[in-house]
């Protein structure tokens, strides 16, 4: 929602002269911070009239749609040869379901069969029948329909253009511009010149849309979820958006305009300094090896990773494969994308996680009936474990992956003892299976878990027999051990990974794994929080994967302290009894110990 600008917010809020600047608040789906001035984009299309043709002239308007359809499918197969240059080809894949749903026989035929029987213009035709197939999505409620709503409204729209001559029709935009719409189609946003273009913000969308998925591929700053943010908003505005924090702000003065240019400058200086420890090793200043590795969803950004000096791949959410289709994934597009993968990981660290699609993202939409409070209820390896037909054709896929290089196996939410029983007999049940068809694979795959509920942190040791490396997921286990969805602005005050007993439940689970002498690692947002590192590095992590933006500076501070140091923190924080306690401690000691890490940040 928006509101003014609260005194508190670093950088300082516009004078009071009435005419400050005003926040809006939203998503940041791809980090980086830009000035610009607004252009807002509002589909020019409108919704065609119920125009009739006479009876002998409909065979000519079905002639006339099919001709839009070819053209509009041409369209995309270039969009798509764009994309795949740009994003490659994973992310690219989102325009190959346009390509086959125009190509769907049964889709045509809903278009020409309106035009036959109501005899209503091919414009009318494509309108009604598109809209009421975006309504039945919409009315599921479900993160995963939503995206392809988006994707019908842009084939919509494209059709609608080839239909009224408009195809090549576009906006003059200028250098330095911030697209403003109430959404963006996959194909808008693919196809914004990068040279002007230097962010955008939108009402709707979320952190798995295609768009989101997109600009992050193509590194474009970017909010969505904003809601508001065309109500006030007017061509030419000045603005600045954020798309770590998630916000906007228009009409800044220029107090608050001259201390983001400062904050945007010292942040590219940081940055570049940043470059130089691309190749140096991570290690703390008394010599403790500290592995820095990956978070991705795509497999092309390993390349970044790489390239942001991490070691490896640390998680690779593979929901996303059948986020990006109309379809559950096949066992070759699973195979396709871990193939890739271990091409691009070159021997390094690589862990895959098995399906962990949740409420939000597309269990429900698969049920009769939904559930009441799915976020505990039927997700991640519970739906895996009652869908075997399904996990089975991740886990072949992954087998036959597994003999091309080095890999790692990962379940996620396990919960009790059994839960990581049952999916290692699959697993073992799967290898027997491949090997009677003699199939290669790594019989010595690694099988590990993460630990991201309570129950999973208090029977560590148990489950530290069984598994061979953990992963602590620090996003649901201070959710789930905080009772507090991090989602629901009244409460998302009270999460926070500095609660006294998240960081014992976390000291439990590094025991436990050296204990039995397994890797642990984080791969929850937190391990990129550089004072948080340091109390995970002092609790007995030796593994942190984060986001590949925030490799270079974790890494900077990693060789920029002691393991006796972090220690020291970790001990302290301990007999601390609050977490705004910790938090004020752990940003005191870290800001001390290496001022110079915190220097191309912006203040929380």
């Amino acid at each position: 929602m928006a509101e003014p600008i609260p005194p508190t917010s670093p950088p300082p809020a516009a004078d009071g002269d009435g005419s400050g600047a005003t926040l809006v608040r939203g998503l940041g789906v791809s980090p980086g911070i830009v000035i610009g001035r607004v252009l807002i984009i509002d589909d020019d299309l409108r919704k065609p009239s119920q125009r009739m043709v006479r009876k002998e002239d409909w065979p000519a308007e079905v002639a006339r749609l099919e001709d839009a359809v070819a053209r509009a499918i041409a369209d995309i197969k270039g969009v798509y040869a764009e994309a795949e240059r740009q994003i490659g080809k994973e992310t690219a894949a989102i325009f190959l379901f346009h390509i086959g749903m125009l190509s769907d026989k049964t889709l045509l035929e809903q278009f020409c069969g309106r035009i036959e029987k109501d005899l209503v213009c091919a414009e009318y035709a494509v309108t009604q029948t598109l809209s009421e197939m975006a309504d039945k999505f919409r009315k599921t409620g479900n993160t995963v329909f939503a995206t392809k709503v988006n994707d019908i409204e842009d084939l919509a729209t494209r059709l609608l253009r080839h239909l009224q001559g408009q195809s090549g029709k576009r906006r003059e935009i200028d250098e330095g511009t911030v697209i403003l719409a109430r959404d963006l189609t996959p194909s808008q946003t693919i196809g914004f010149d990068r040279q002007k273009v230097v962010g955008f913000a939108t009402d709707l969308g979320g952190m798995t849309s295609h768009t989101a998925i997109i600009a992050k591929a193509l590194d474009i700053p970017a909010v969505v979820g904003c809601k508001t943010l065309l109500r006030m908003a007017r061509d030419g505005q000045s603005i600045i958006l954020d798309g770590e924090r998630g916000q906007v702000l228009l009409d800044p003065d220029e107090a608050t305009l001259a201390e983001y240019r400062r904050l945007i400058e010292q942040r590219r200086l940081f940055h570049v300094s940043l470059d130089e420890l691309v190749d140096l090793p991570s290690v703390t200043v008394d010599g403790t090896q500290i592995k820095i590795v990956g978070n991705i969803e795509l497999p092309d950004e390993i390349s970044k990773v790489l390239r942001s000096g991490g070691q490896g791949v640390g998680l690779y959410r593979t929901e996303y494969l059948y986020l990006m289709g109309n379809q559950e994934p096949t066992e070759e597009e699973h195979f396709a994308a871990y193939k890739r993968c271990v091409e691009l990981s070159g021997g390094r660290d690589l862990v895959i996680r098995t399906m962990d699609l949740g409420a939000d993202k597309y269990t429900q939409a698969q049920e009769e009936i939904p559930e009441r409070n799915p976020f505990l209820g039927n997700r991640s390896i519970r739906y895996c474990l009652r869908n075997l037909p399904m996990f089975k054709r991740q886990l072949r896929a992954l087998l036959r992956a597994s003999a091309l290089g080095p890999i790692k196996v990962m379940f996620p939410l396990i919960t009790s003892i059994g839960e990581l029983r049952q999916a290692k007999f699959i697993v073992r049940d799967m290898m027997e299976e491949m090997d009677e068809e003699g199939l290669p694979f790594d019989r010595s795959l690694p099988l590990g878990m993460m630990v991201e509920v309570p129950s999973a942190a208090i029977q560590a040791e148990t489950f530290a027999r069984e598994a061979d490396f953990f992963s602590i997921g620090t996003n649901d286990l201070v959710q789930y051990t905080l009772a507090v969805d991090r989602t629901n602005e009244r409460v998302a005050n009270l999460y926070t990974p500095m609660h006294p007993a998240v960081l014992r439940l976390i000291r439990d689970v590094a025991r436990a794994g050296k204990k039995r002498e397994i890797e642990v690692s984080c791969c929850g947002e937190a391990a990129g929080d550089l004072e948080f590192a340091m109390l995970l590095i002092g609790l007995g992590l030796r593994t942190l994967s984060t986001s590949s933006s925030s490799i270079p500076q974790l890494k900077r501070f990693v060789r920029s302290v002691s393991v006796q140091q972090c220690e020291r923190a970790a001990r302290q924080a301990l007999a601390l009894d609050s977490e705004v306690q910790v938090a004020a401690m752990i940003r005191d000691r870290a800001r001390k110990l290496v001022p110079e890490a915190f220097s191309g940040r912006s203040a929380d």
